[in-house]
């Protein structure tokens, strides 16, 4: 029998990702709100029953009830999805605090850090909403037109408290949807931060037509300075060869859908990044990520090679060509150095 304390719940972010997940829980029987900011948004929703705008195509089912009313969309939920953008969430949670029921599960579904602070987002979510507050962290490989379709998925969950990960896992499971629990944390939120940015520069290499050695390289020493990143932090680099960490990264650097590697294919072929995102309705969280996690590894005494060189290419410093060349030119280690 389903946990009474899961039937009613709050998805806050009308992107693709939070009406996917939306979808997901309404097709279990929950009774869900999705909550956009965008009121036009949210009636065209309501009356189309599908989100034209974001994830065309899926049909909602009856019990998921789209609004711009966040107080409405929060009244008596007792777990709350968040699916807004980095650089959102403070403000929306912010905004939620004094309507969240004193005992909701709060899960973030976002994947990247706060720019100003260099937070991680339950970091983010435990300075506003206080440490006590039952917060889970849902990430790993997962576009969301697949998982709103019901192919099947396997993600991560994690928290502190494996009582909350548990009713996480066991609320939001289906029959092509499983999630596997962990304790940690940093891992997860710092593998699903970082995978974008070596998306972007996946992109690029392909765009480039540098071909499948140099593109398996990178998502290889990509990983390696995840890992090295996550375990500064207090991570488990075991983590990092999991859902959440490689499988993540692979699918964000070859899936057609990913909005990062759509961001480097475009870089690759010279086009302006302004121009770019201007072209784009979502978000690309790996643009945000790049200058945060160079910062965050820089305050850590880590390495970041291609976090560094990327940075210099979305900022217009170098080009994706130069920044490949400079890459494969620096000095020769051994594979399992530090660097």
């Amino acid at each position: 029998m389903p946990d009474v304390s899961m039937q009613r719940i709050a998805v806050l972010g009308g992107g693709a990702w939070g009406t996917a997940l939306a979808i997901h829980l309404a097709r279990l029987g929950r009774d869900v709100t999705l909550w956009a900011r965008d009121g036009a948004l949210v009636a065209s929703m309501a009356a189309e029953r599908e989100n034209r705008t974001y994830l065309p195509g899926v049909a909602m089912p009856a019990g998921l009830r789209p609004t711009a009313d966040l107080e409405q969309a929060l009244h008596a939920a007792t777990c709350v999805v968040s699916a807004i953008p980095s650089h959102g969430t403070r403000g929306v949670i912010r905004q939620a605090r004094p309507g969240l029921s004193p005992g909701a599960t709060v899960v973030s579904a976002t994947k990247g850090l706060e720019a100003e602070t260099l937070l991680r987002v339950s970091e983010v979510m435990e300075e506003e909403l206080g440490d006590e507050r039952r917060i889970a962290v849902l990430s790993g490989p997962s576009f969301a037109a697949e998982l709103a379709r019901g192919a099947p998925t396997a993600v991560s969950v994690a928290g502190r408290c494996e009582a909350t990960v548990a009713a996480v896992q066991r609320e939001f499971r289906s029959g092509y949807f499983r999630l596997y629990a962990t304790r940690d944390l940093v891992g997860v939120e710092i593998g699903g931060a970082m995978k974008n940015v070596i998306a972007i520069a996946a992109g690029a290499v392909e765009s480039l037509g540098l071909g499948d050695n140099a593109r398996s390289a990178l998502i290889t020493r990509g990983l390696a300075e995840i890992s090295r990143l996550a375990a500064a932090l207090g991570g488990q680099r075991e983590t990092l060869s999991g859902l959440s960490g490689l499988g993540d990264l692979v699918l964000t650097c070859t899936g057609r859908l990913s909005r990062n590697r759509s961001v480097g294919i475009e870089l690759g072929k010279g086009l302006p990044l302004d121009e770019i995102l201007g072209r784009m309705r979502a978000v690309a969280e790996g643009v945000r990520t790049t200058e945060a996690a160079l910062t965050l590894g820089g305050r850590h005494g880590v390495e970041l090679p291609i976090t560094s060189q990327m940075a210099d290419v979305l900022a217009g410093r170098k080009t994706p060509r130069v920044a490949v060349e400079e890459l494969m030119l620096r000095r020769q280690r051994s594979e399992v150095e530090a660097g």
